[in-house]
C-alpha cells in the first residue's frame, strides 16, 4: 500500500515539476514516471524497514 502511495505521489510530484519548467506533454509524462518510479522504489524501502521492525 505505501509502493502505490508514493508511486501517486511521485506522478503528481513528476507532472508539477514539469509544468513549473514549460514542459510538453512528452516532457510532464516523462517526468510523472520518473517520479513514480523513484517514490515507489522509496516505498518499498520503507515497507521493507516497517515489516521488519514491526513483524513477527
Amino acid at each position: 500500500m505505501i509502493v502505490l502511495a508514493g508511486a501517486l505521489l511521485g506522478a503528481l510530484l513528476g507532472v508539477a515539476q514539469a509544468r513549473r519548467r514549460g514542459g510538453t506533454r512528452l516532457d510532464i509524462a516523462h517526468h510523472a514516471a520518473a517520479y513514480a518510479l523513484a517514490f515507489a522504489i522509496l516505498g518499498l524501502f520503507l515497507t521493507l524497514i516497517v515489516g521488519h521492525s514491526f513483524g513477527p
